[in-house]
């Protein structure tokens, strides 16, 4: 029998034949009327209906009762019993369903139509369908295919793909561990860093504790010496007295020896009274024989240099015989201090931009208020001090005659006077009713920031950037007392009213109390971390306030000499502090144009803006209701 043809499909072959399989699995023969091959033969007889008994099911469950045939209702129950079957089906478990193996000879068709091999499958079919029809090949013992192949071939890719996987896996693991590494030498070498500086740190600390309590065993040795130091300068100003003075005697005594030697003049040991009249009146006559020859003989320009000479010396005598003034042993209270009580109102800080002056072409160093009338001083980079009159600004008088820029000035409490000290290290003092220079102080070696007048208006103190600050004699027109200590430019300076005590602020982040009778330093405060621009007392004097190069105003106490409070408003620097007449509120002048008004009683801070550019004073007028400004424009601003 020859094989079927090429184009049927493998998996029907046994069908195209006309083989069978029964249900129990077992080959059958297929009748054919052509006189096929038969496997086995099988009549399937009918059963009767009366050997199966059939139950009935009601379909009460699916009927709609007789008289409620409504629409909805019948919506309604039919969607019930479609959520129950949902919920029946969800809660039965079906059994599994078995997975049919494929039989051998598709295994092997479908292999070698997989590979492309047809001609070794036109083979296989031919050879295998002679087997059939001969039965010499035993179908049941050879079975089907097993899984094992299928799922060997599913593993083997499942393995390969496991091998990159694990191979990517090793890589990364590799990386993970050199990166591990490195980040372990990291650790180890910013712990042993972390080590050495906490040591050095540690061995620091040791230091600066050594150094602190070596700083501590020499602080009251430098206090000795700092008296020392200033016990030998008197004694040298002593000294260089005492050898003026004998320079003098014995340029006297040469003067003297010089007549007798031009007279010839020779005094016997033992002579009678009448020759020693005779001797004494002829030695007269030529003595002003003598002069006169030398009068005669005397020119123009010698005459002038003599003359000079005996004025200079007439000065100088006259000054020396000019006496010291007394500093006041019994001050009297402050009478200001009565009126700060009577006068107080409340405090103001709304200050609003009411007229500008324009005074200067350089910018404003400082302003003053008079002590008794609406006046005010302004002194300027431009060498010019002028009095403004308030509140229309018109200039009354002006001053020339310092040769560098002004840096200070002060009233003299009779306000008669002013001295203003200046960046050509000298004071001025002049005479407000004739608005000339009466006196210069000179004596500093450097430029002078600040000056003050005593209560008294006997002296004046200056202090300066030499690291010193000195106090005048107006009377006797020389300095008194040089007062060293400060370590670092002295900017401010300022009598206590009605008292002998002097504040001195200075660039080495100090502030210093000094006894003006004495010229020694009796308290220093601490507490700034910057360069001190200015102080000043409260009107009553038991505060002190105190500003620095970073914004930093100070309030301290001036009976405990302790700091109260600190208030920052930097970083712009704070160039000059100033109380208004009640005491309650402290004004700042800034260096980014803003002044701020600090509320002693609240302790809030508001702000006055209008300048343009920097503002270095700021002052109140005699009850507080106006504000006046200077700043590095040149102008002068009114706030009210």
């Amino acid at each position: 029998m020859s094989a079927p043809p090429s184009g049927v499909p493998p998996l029907r072959v046994l069908e195209a034949l006309g083989i069978g399989l029964s249900p129990t699995g077992e080959v059958t023969e297929a009748v054919t009327s052509e006189g096929a091959y038969y496997l086995e033969q099988v009549t399937i007889t009918e059963t009767s209906e009366d050997e199966c008994e059939y139950e009935e099911i009601p379909d009460d469950n699916f009927s709609i009762p007789e008289g409620e045939e409504d629409l909805e209702k019948a919506i309604h129950i039919i969607g019930e019993q479609a959520r129950d079957m949902h919920i029946l089906e969800q809660q039965t478990i079906l059994p599994a369903r078995n997975v049919m193996q494929e039989a051998i000879e598709d295994f092997l068709c479908n292999f070698l139509i997989k590979m492309g091999m047809t001609r070794t499958l036109d083979c296989f079919q031919a050879e295998w369908y002679e087997l059939i029809q001969k039965k010499g090949t035993d179908f049941k013992g050879l079975g089907n295919v097993p899984d094992v192949y299928s799922q060997v071939m599913l593993l083997e890719t499942e393995n390969k793909n496991l091998k990159k996987e694990l191979k990517h896996f090793k890589q990364a693991a590799e990386k993970a561990k050199e990166e591990l590494l490195s980040t372990q030498k990291e650790r180890d070498f910013h712990r042993m860093h972390h080590k050495r500086i906490v040591q050095e740190k540690n061995k620091l600390i040791a230091d600066l504790k050594g150094l602190k309590l070596h700083y501590a065993s020499y602080e009251p040795t430098i206090r000795v010496l700092h008296e020392k130091h200033h016990a030998l300068l008197k004694e040298k100003m002593l000294t260089s007295l005492e050898r003026d003075r004998a320079v003098g005697k014995i340029s006297g005594l040469q003067a003297t020896l010089k007549n007798i030697d031009i007279g010839h003049i020779q005094v016997p040991v033992i002579q009678d009274s009448y020759e020693s009249a005779s001797i004494t009146r002829e030695s007269g006559d030529r003595a002003g024989h003598s002069c006169e020859k030398e009068n005669s003989s005397e020119g123009p320009t010698q005459k002038s240099l003599r003359e000079a000479r005996e004025e200079v010396g007439y000065k100088t005598k006259m000054k020396n015989e000019k006496k010291d003034s007394e500093f006041p042993v019994d001050m009297q209270p402050d009478p200001n201090l009565t009126s700060c009580t009577e006068n107080v109102s409340a405090a103001k800080f709304d200050y609003k931009l009411n007229n500008i002056f324009r005074l200067h072409e350089l910018p404003v160093s400082c302003i003053v208020m008079h002590p008794c009338k609406d006046y005010l001083i302004s002194c300027s980079e431009d060498r010019l001090w002028k009095m403004v009159g308030l509140p229309q600004g018109n200039v009354l008088l002006t001053g020339s005659g310092h040769t560098d820029w002004l840096s200070g000035c002060c009233f003299h409490p009779s306000g008669s006077k002013l001295a203003t000290s200046s960046g050509d290290s000298t004071i001025k003092l002049w005479d407000l009713t004739k608005g000339e220079c009466t006196l210069t102080l000179e004596g500093h070696n450097h430029a002078v920031w600040s000056c003050t007048w005593h209560s008294c208006g006997d002296f004046v103190a200056s202090a300066s950037l030499d690291m010193t600050s000195k106090i005048w004699d107006v009377n006797s027109e020389r300095c008194r007392y040089t007062l060293y200590g400060h370590t670092d430019s002295v900017n401010s300076i300022e009598f206590f009213p009605f008292s002998n005590i002097l504040l001195t602020a200075s660039a080495d982040k100090t502030l210093s109390v000094w006894d003006a009778r004495t010229g020694k330093c009796e308290q220093s405060l601490y507490g700034h971390m910057h360069s001190v621009n200015d102080a000043t007392f409260t009107p009553r004097g038991h505060i002190i306030a105190s500003c620095d190069a970073r914004g930093v105003t100070k309030l301290w106490d001036f009976r405990k000499l302790i700091p109260i409070v600190s208030i920052d408003v930097g970083p712009s620097s704070g160039n000059e502090v100033n109380f208004d007449p009640s005491g309650r509120v402290l004004a700042q002048a800034s260096a980014n144009g803003i002044i701020h008004l600090l509320d002693l009683k609240s302790g809030q801070i508001h702000k006055l803006v209008g300048h343009e550019s920097e503002v270095h004073s700021v002052v109140f007028s005699h009850l507080g209701e106006n504000l006046y400004s200077g700043g590095s424009d040149g102008t002068i601003r009114l706030w009210i």
